[in-house]
């Protein structure tokens, strides 16, 4: 996996952000769409920022773009499992709508902007058919990718994924959802973070991308950033190690991240 150091989370998101615009041009000029997969959470967000002021500055034709979520919370009724209100502070759903989608439309005229229908989510009801459907959209041009901190989760794959899993609903593990309460300040304790989540699997994003950027930045990364640019395989303690076995895999870090520890 290239290893890519960065000065700050800022050049992060300009590095990526001209990659992916330069490849949507590419796509619209050959006339076909252009899947971007994208986390929720406080890594990408230095992307999104990015995006959102390079086409303010020049506007690209997004109504081929294609934005794909990794995952969504799960909450337990007594009905069973349901996914959050899109209103709800740490909705997956509602993040992208909000910080992606809402990030690049609001930076472009009508006409240039990404259509609702293009924005994707793997289904409650069906969850393996989102693998189908982005095998049918061709597969997914780059996937950005993030480690959780303190357990290596991807998505909402929990250590001990198996290398092959396809979407699926999982049981998130304690040491994920303790990540995810930095990740959503809004939680007012860990019996407020859902139990259960919705994601794509670890083998559908080695099988669907035909390439991937890793983003870890800030000094609370340094362990991933370790497992990251040491791993030579899958290592299921640290499910994001999966990003060494998928095709034009990069490691992005700042250099808090890639400090010596």
């Amino acid at each position: 996996m290239k290893v890519m150091i960065h000065n700050n989370p800022e050049a992060i998101g300009e590095h990526l952000a001209t990659r992916i615009l330069t490849e949507l041009r590419a796509a619209n000029a050959a006339g076909r769409p252009y899947v971007l997969g994208c986390p929720g959470g406080r890594s990408p967000m230095p992307v999104y920022q990015a995006l959102e002021c390079q086409l303010a500055a020049d506007p690209v034709d997004c109504s081929g773009l294609i934005v794909a979520m990794m995952d969504e919370y799960l909450l337990s009724g007594p009905e069973g499992l349901s996914p959050p209100p899109a209103s709800a502070h740490y909705s997956c759903h509602g993040f992208g709508e909000r910080e992606i989608v809402g990030r690049i439309n609001r930076a472009l005229p009508v006409e240039l902007r990404m259509p609702e229908a293009n924005f994707r989510m793997p289904s409650l009801a069906e969850p393996e058919a989102y693998d189908a459907a982005l095998e049918s959209l061709g597969g997914i041009d780059l996937f950005l990718l993030a480690s959780g901190a303190g357990d290596g989760h991807i998505a909402f794959n929990p250590p001990g994924s198996a290398r092959d899993n396809r979407s699926r609903i999982v049981t998130l593990a304690e040491q994920t959802r303790r990540d995810n309460l930095a990740t959503f300040p809004d939680f007012r304790g860990l019996d407020e973070v859902p139990t259960h989540g919705l994601t794509i699997g670890t083998g559908s994003i080695a099988n669907l991308s035909k390439a991937v950027a890793m983003i870890v930045w800030g000094a609370g990364k340094r362990e991933a950033f370790r497992r990251l640019s040491t791993a030579s395989a899958y290592d299921p303690d640290w499910p994001a190690t999966i990003a060494v076995e998928c095709r034009n895999a990069e490691l992005h870090a700042d250099a808090a991240a890639g400090a010596a520890p």
